[in-house]
């Protein structure tokens, strides 16, 4: 039987950044994966331009911006490899990037740079990747593990598991992570989509599908948290990053709140327009201010009509409630197909917090998006996969 000290499951982010550090320190690695290609996920990510991390990430607010079980879990690996970190791989590699809003920094050219920087580096640092490669089961054999797979087995001192959640299963996703940890005993955190677009019920889409690809700044709001960022209607709810970010604290049957004009008052602005501009249909008046179907749409649902000069203040409040706090109920969301990454996973309690080993099972390692620790849109779930695998490379 083929031996190694450690087989690491996954190609992705994660998975590779821990290859490479195991890799330096003389270990002999061997990483695995179904797909064709390695990065899969960072070749897609942010356009095809791969939104690699975010430098607004600080110990300080990381428990906020990342959703877990235990969100002080993730704060150890975080602050040892910080952002800063990353960024200078990435000069040192010579790959140009920018900085868009909020922190979230974007290579300049392709994605594909970072995946061929992660893969030079396994390779200099002696590791092995074998791609189409399937992953049947993980077991214990003596002190080592038994990595089956569709080439024959692997016996390793460690097993790294960086294998992903459930998102976007037409790249191959699958819940082998899970399996593995549901295998050795560690406890499980419910999964569902994260960073999702949210859906309506059939007969709210009959209403607003002549919105669709109407897209402006918002505030959406669940509870204590919201998100100023980009709206989108689609055929099938809302999406933009805004609904994205607060899908992630959704669950079926609460209701979101939406601020379609965000740091305007609505209502002084159309009793401002009833001098100069009375005699225009409200939902014109309203449409000084957003998208002329909008206005209709939210005119409509108002049960006003007639012109802005005959609108008393209490209507205009009225018109104001809908624009600054419209009430959305979604019936669910369009699942892991689109979504970004997976919320919940493996159980951070059964995992150390320094070395991400499973506490009752000396060697097995969770890292990544398997792991239940979900980052905010923007980069933060890359800066976790980095963190994560960096600090498995070190002890594995």
């Amino acid at each position: 039987m083929e031996t190694t000290d450690v087989v690491i499951l996954g190609a992705g982010a994660a998975g590779l950044m821990a290859a490479i550090e195991a890799g330096r320190r003389g270990r002999r690695v061997i990483v695995l994966d179904h797909a064709r290609a390695p990065g899969e996920k960072i070749r897609i990510s942010g356009g095809g331009r791969c939104n690699f991390t975010n430098r607004a990430l600080t110990r300080q607010n990381a428990m906020a911006r990342f959703l877990s079980a235990n969100p002080r879990f993730a704060l150890s690996a975080l602050s040892r490899y910080t952002p800063d970190d990353f960024i200078a791989r990435i000069d040192a590699a010579g790959i140009a990037w920018h900085e868009k809003h909020l922190g979230q920094l974007f290579c300049d050219g392709k994605a594909t740079q970072v995946v061929d920087l992660l893969v030079h580096d396994l390779r200099t640092a002696g590791g092995e990747l074998r791609l189409q490669t399937a992953v049947q089961s993980v077991t214990r054999r003596g002190s080592d593990f038994e990595v089956a797979t569709s080439a024959g087995p692997i016996l390793a001192q460690s097993v790294i598991v960086a294998t992903g959640g459930k998102s976007i299963p037409k790249m191959g996703a699958t819940g082998i992570g899970y399996q593995i940890a549901r295998d050795f005993g560690l406890g499980l955190i419910e999964t569902r989509p994260a960073l999702v677009p949210l859906t309506f019920a059939e007969q709210d889409l009959a209403r607003s599908s002549p919105l669709s690809g109407i897209a402006l700044e918002a505030r959406v709001t669940h509870g204590k948290i919201g998100f100023d960022e980009a709206l989108l209607f689609t055929h099938r709810g809302l999406s933009g990053p805004a609904i994205l970010q607060i899908s992630s604290y959704w669950r079926e049957g609460d209701t979101i709140a939406v601020d379609l004009m965000p740091g305007r008052d609505i209502a002084a602005d159309l009793a401002d327009q009833r001098a100069s501009t009375g005699k225009q249909a409200l939902h014109n008046s309203l449409a000084r201010h957003m998208p002329d179907k909008l206005a209709q749409y939210v005119v409509a649902d108002t049960g006003l009509t007639g012109r802005l000069a005959d609108q008393p203040n209490t209507a205009l409040a009225k018109i104001a409630e809908r624009v600054h706090r419209w009430q959305v109920c979604p019936v669910g969301s369009e699942g892991y197909r689109t979504a970004e990454v997976t919320l919940g996973g493996v159980d951070t309690t059964d995992l150390d917090a320094k070395t991400m080993q499973a506490r009752a099972v000396e060697g097995l390692y969770f890292i990544g998006e398997v792991v239940d620790v979900t980052g905010w849109l923007g980069g933060y779930n890359f800066q976790w996969a980095w963190a994560s695998g960096w600090a498995a490379g070190q002890v594995a």
